[in-house]
Parts: C-alpha cells; sequence; structure tokens
C-alpha cells in the first residue's frame, strides 16, 4: 500500500478508485483524480477481476496461463481507462496502480481498509429486468462495509440510442462524418 503522509496534524489516507470499463467506471477515476489533487494523497487504482467461467470452476479445473492471460487484459485496461479517462495517467500525481483477483467489493474494502482512505466508485445505471438481475451491486456492498469514507459517482445517463453507438465505439466517427471532416 502507499505511505501515508500529513497535513498538519491529520493524517492523510489514499485516494482508492474501483477502475472499470463502464462509462460510470471512468467518471468515478475522473473524480478519484480530481480528489486526490484538492488533498495532495495518493490515487490507487484498483482493477479487480475474476476468471471469466468464475472461480468456483477455474478452481476445479486451474489453467495459470488462463489466469497470467486475465490478469494481463486487468492490467491493460486499467491503463486504457486512464487514457479514456484523462488522456492518460497525470504526471503530477502519485498513481499505484493495482490488479487484483477478486470480487471487486472484497477487494476494494480490503485495500481501502484505513480510516483516512476515501474509496471513489462507479455506480452503473443498468437498463432492463436482466442486467437488474444479473449484476453484482458493488454501489451497496462497498457502503455498508468499507472502513473509511465512500465517495459513489454515478454514470451519466444517456439514451438508448446514443448508448448503442458507444458500445459500438463509432460516435467520434459518425460526427466527424456528419460535420464533413471524414469521407
Amino acid at each position: 500500500m502507499a505511505s501515508r503522509g500529513t497535513t498538519g496534524d491529520a493524517p492523510v489516507g489514499d485516494v482508492v478508485v474501483g477502475v472499470s470499463d463502464s462509462l460510470a467506471g471512468l467518471a468515478a477515476l475522473r473524480r478519484g483524480i480530481l480528489e486526490a489533487r484538492r488533498a495532495g494523497r495518493t490515487l490507487v487504482a484498483v482493477r479487480a477481476w475474476e476468471p471469466p467461467e468464475g472461480d468456483a470452476l477455474y478452481r476445479r479445473w486451474p489453467e495459470p496461463s488462463w489466469a497470467r492471460l486475465w490478469a494481463g487484459e486487468a492490467r491493460r485496461r486499467l491503463d486504457r481507462a486512464f487514457e479514456l479517462a484523462a488522456g492518460g495517467p497525470p504526471a503530477d500525481l502519485r498513481i499505484v496502480r493495482r490488479v487484483v483477483r477478486g470480487p471487486a467489493g472484497r477487494v476494494l474494502c480490503a485495500i481501502a481498509a484505513s480510516p483516512d482512505d476515501l474509496l471513489v466508485i462507479g455506480m452503473a445505471r443498468p437498463r432492463g429486468l436482466a442486467a437488474r438481475l444479473h449484476r453484482r451491486p458493488v454501489h451497496r456492498y462497498i457502503p455498508a462495509r468499507a472502513e473509511c469514507g465512500v465517495l459513489v459517482v454515478a454514470g451519466p445517463r444517456l439514451l438508448p440510442r446514443e448508448a448503442r453507438i458507444l458500445r459500438r465505439g463509432d460516435l467520434v466517427e459518425r460526427r466527424a462524418r456528419a460535420s464533413g471532416l471524414m469521407p
């Protein structure tokens, strides 16, 4: 974990951010950067990951090469999140990047264990009944169990058409075509 500093008499903890690919996760990373700058704290960016088929199945048939592959993908996604949220890691902050295997709620609560820490998480807005039933409500798990302050950042509200365009990744290209910048 990052070292603790002091400001006056009060100890200063870290700003721990749960990083994901979602728009809410990117908004949380931007807010975490802002909070770390404001207080002169260390930013601890955490990407939690689990095997795609689940930990129980992986324990039955463990394959270390697959685990290395998934951990590497989690590292790449953490780096990409900094690119998408802030154009790259801010040079004016001390940043600690952590890629940890485990459920996001438990991992984040374990890393932000000091009462002086601030834990920043994103809260996605699921669409439809299936999305609400099959998601893990990290934004409910963490405030109930965290030993530190928690800041929940809501993702932006999008119209269904906008969400589809963003998922396909062609929003910039469509706008460029509409403005005549691309053929």
